[in-house]
Order: structure tokens, then C-alpha cells, then sequence
């Protein structure tokens, strides 16, 4: 790979956000891999043909003191591409607060690394393909066949972390400044004309006294002008951007426009056969993840929940547990292993209890249990040789392939929207090669696991495996 082929690098904010943003743009055959860590450029070489780069983080779950430590690196490492536009990959849902994830916290730490040209960053939120739409500033998500304001939407308005009580996203963004900015917005009517005006209006919401431009977004038809205005104001020199996939898929459908793709970008063709069992870590409590553990439970995988006490004792496995595990998937079942059922599961009252009894914060709690499941998760593997694995929860995808010790994602089927089937990178070979799927809490359909572990292609896949030293 050389830095001139690259269209697209961004960082994500979580883990399984940012697959999502590698599915938007390697479903329309632009090849994508995600890094997660900083690649060193002989890394970067391993990996021919790619045009666009993603790096997952955790700045979603972070304090804005630990947001700088994060992302100041990441940020240096982005700009001094060769590459036309840079996106801070935020949640399809905008979920952050001021203490949080605070999206105005990264637009500020991504200001110091940005040219001087750069007065104004847009802004573009919503994703038609994930049910996820901007009216007038105002973000609405569907849930099922239910579309919802965001501070009415049944599980992002009660968010543990992050409640969204605000659907308006300026009034929101506003409030995670240290100074207030002034976000101009760009709104269905003004989008629905030519492009030629579509583009004459936008001109003047960036010259104007704008410090951001939110951009509305309900279909196909908005997202097709934003990647186009997007993309021709990158090239001259605006190149920041902030907002979810629809990023992405509104930049996939510029570059199809100029047929962008690279046709020479050949990688080795294999036949995915689906797994005969897969096993899932699901530190999620959303209901829809409830749903389809519930679901996986029907049709034939074994649940079995985790004890709060296994979660807080990291200075030794949970062996009973682990065995338990180990047993089950030996005995060619899946294996779903959960922390809770839903948002209403006494277990994380019980949990919480006891994390305030050992003084760990709320916002800490994500990062304890993921790391504890991404450490059974390698002991698992290491005793069964499962190689299929689903991670469940966004902070939960992080630690998981942080204690697998990826360095690497990249697309193999897409499955949900948003949810792709990847596979893992690392330079341990016992673990190199495998098939992992990080599933947000809001994502996937009540039959996503199964679908997971039945997922084969029936054609010939493009893939390629890399061998490291």
C-alpha cells in the first residue's frame, strides 16, 4: 500500500462502530482495513491495494482528559496522510455528553492538527441504511419498523452512559464546547435542489461566520450530494469531517459516481463455509441484544451468564465457569456467554453495587467487564480452537480484540447492516486468520448470532490473509 492510493482514513469511536464504517465502504468495493493500532509503515506495505484506512478506538467511553491522551497521536498520525478527507467516526445515534464521548471535545482536539484553510467542519449524521435520519437538526433512529426521535427512542434515551434527552444535534453538540460555536445547518429543502445550487448554498454556509455545518440527511438522494460536496471540498483543502457511516456511504456513492474503484486490487479468492459453532461474549444489556440471545437460546446455542463476582476478580480466571465453557463448545455447541439479559436484569444493579463497593466508576465499568471477557475469550479459544467468535457491545469489541491481541480488521460478508463478518489479523499464528464480528448493543437482527454462525458465501470471497513473521 502507498499513502497516494488512499481516498479515506478515519477514526472510529468505538470498536464496532467503526466496522461499520469498513462494511459502507468495502461493500461498495473500495478495500478497507482497520488498524488497531497505529501501523508502523512497514505495515502499511503488508496490505497492497488499499484505498482506505480505519483506526477504532474507545474515545466514546472516555473523559475528556483521557479523549486528548487517545486521540492527540491518532490525529498526528491522520493528517500527515496523503489523503483527501479524514472522518472522526462518531455512533450513528450521536450518543456523547460533555463528560463522555464528547464529540466537541474530539472537533477541538482534531482543530490543532487541521490547515489553516479550514474555518468550518461539517457534519453529516444521518445513515438512510441504518435507519438513522437528520430533519431540520433533528436526528431521529429506527428501532424495528418504529422510527423515533432520538430523546423519545426507547433505548438511547435511557442509555446507562450516555442518555440522549436532546434530539436537536446542535443544541446537543453546543452544550460539549468550552466556548459555544455557531452550527449553522443545511437542511432537507435546501439539499433537494440541483446540485448546482445544493452546492451555492453550502458555499455560503462555510463562508459564512459558521464554526460547523450540520448536514440534514432522510434518503439516498441527500446522501448522494453530501459525498459529492464532501469530496470536492476535501480536495481543496477541507478535509476534517465528523458524523457516523453515512459518511461513508454518502462518499462510496461519489467515487461509484466517478468510478473511483480500483480494478487491479486482486487478493486471493476462497469459499467461506459457515461454522459449525460459533462463540459469543455479550457484555451488552440493550434490549436488542437481549432479543437475540434469546433467540440464539431457541434455536440450539447454550447461554450462560456471568457471575458479577467473576467479573470484579481479575487477579485469577473464573476456572469453573471457563470449564464450563470449554465442555460445551467440545461438545460441538455454541456458546453464548453474557453478562445480562436486557436492561432490566437484576445482575447489573448487582454488578454496580458492587463496583461502587470497590470505588470503580460508572464510566470505568465498560472496560473492566470487556477486558474480563476478552481474557476468557483467548483461554477459550486456546483449549477449543473455535475460530468463529462474536463480541457483543461496543466497549465490549474493544477489550475483546485488544486481549486477542489484533492488529488488524478486515471485511469478509457483510450479514446486518452495520455488522459485517471480518477477519482478524495478529502475529500470533494460532489466532491470525480468525473470523470475528463486533456487534454494537443497537445492531444486528433477533437472529444475528445464528445468522453469524451460519453466514458462508456462495461464491468465492476476496480475502487476504497475510502471513507475518
Amino acid at each position: 500500500m502507498t499513502e497516494n492510493n488512499l481516498l479515506l482514513a478515519f477514526y472510529g469511536d468505538d470498536f464496532t462502530g467503526s466496522t461499520d464504517a469498513m462494511e459502507a465502504l468495502a461493500s461498495n468495493g473500495y478495500r478497507t482495513i482497520l488498524f488497531l493500532e497505529l501501523p508502523l509503515p512497514e505495515m502499511l506495505e503488508k496490505f497492497n491495494g488499499v484505498q482506505c484506512i480505519g483506526i477504532p478506538g474507545t474515545s466514546r467511553a472516555r473523559n475528556p482528559e483521557e479523549m486528548e491522551q487517545e486521540l492527540q497521536p491518532i490525529f498526528e498520525f491522520l493528517f500527515k496522510l496523503k489523503t483527501d478527507v479524514i472522518h472522526y467516526k462518531t455512533c450513528s445515534t450521536f450518543d456523547s455528553n460533555p463528560e463522555v464521548g464528547s464529540i466537541g471535545k474530539a472537533i477541538e482536539i482534531a482543530l490543532d492538527y487541521t490547515e489553516e484553510s479550514q474555518k468550518t467542519v461539517p457534519i453529516f449524521v444521518a445513515t438512510p441504511p441504518l435507519g438513522r435520519y437528520t430533519l431540520f437538526g433533528n436526528h431521529f433512529a429506527k428501532m424495528y419498523d418504529t422510527v423515533y426521535r432520538l430523546d423519545r427512542h426507547p433505548t438511547m434515551s435511557k442509555h446507562p452512559m450516555t442518555p440522549m434527552n436532546e434530539s436537536d444535534l446542535r443544541v446537543h453538540l453546543n452544550k460539549q464546547f468550552q466556548t459555544p460555536k455557531q452550527i449553522g445547518l443545511m437542511d432537507v429543502v435546501e439539499l433537494s435542489g440541483d446540485y448546482s445550487d445544493v452546492k451555492e448554498v453550502y458555499e455560503q454556509k462555510l463562508t459564512s461566520s459558521n464554526d460547523i455545518v450540520l448536514l440534514d440527511g432522510m434518503d439516498n438522494s441527500h446522501c448522494q450530494k453530501v459525498g459529492r460536496l464532501l469530496w470536492e471540498k476535501g480536495q481543496e483543502g477541507l478535509r476534517f469531517v465528523v458524523g457516523s457511516s453515512g459518511v461513508e456511504y454518502a462518499l462510496t456513492a461519489e467515487w461509484n459516481r466517478q468510478g473511483l474503484q480500483v480494478s487491479s486490487n486482486k487478493k486471493e479468492q476462497t469459499k467461506i463455509p459457515a461454522a459449525n459453532q460459533v462463540l459469543v461474549v455479550a457484555g451488552s444489556c440493550s434490549p436488542i441484544t437481549k432479543n437475540q440471545i434469546e433467540m440464539a437460546i431457541e434455536a440450539g446455542f447454550v447461554g450462560i451468564q456471568v457471575s458479577p463476582q467473576d467479573i470484579i476478580n481479575k487477579d485469577e480466571l473464573p476456572k469453573d465457569l471457563l470449564d464450563k465453557v470449554i465442555k460445551h463448545i467440545k461438545n460441538d455447541k455454541s456458546v453464548i456467554l453474557y453478562t445480562a439479559r436486557g436492561p432490566e436484569d437484576p445482575a447489573i444493579s448487582e454488578t454496580r453495587k458492587l463496583f461502587d463497593e470497590m470505588g470503580i466508576e460508572k464510566r470505568e465499568s465498560g472496560e473492566l467487564i470487556g477486558s474480563q471477557l476478552g481474557k476468557w475469550t483467548l483461554e477459550i479459544m486456546k483449549a477449543t480452537n473455535i475460530r468463529r467468535i462474536i463480541a457483543a457491545g461496543g466497549d465490549t469489541s474493544g477489550f475483546v480484540t485488544k486481549e486477542l491481541k489484533l492488529f488488524a480488521l478486515e471485511m469478509i460478508l457483510p450479514i446486518d447492516p452495520g455488522v459485517p463478518l471480518c477477519c482478524g489479523y495478529s502475529s500470533d499464528p494460532t489466532i491470525n486468520g480468525i473470523e470475528i464480528a463486533l456487534k454494537g448493543g443497537q445492531m444486528g437482527s433477533p437472529e444475528f448470532f445464528t445468522k453469524i454462525k451460519e453466514a458462508t458465501s456462495s461464491e468465492a470471497a476476496s480475502l487476504n490473509y497475510i502471513t507475518l513473521k
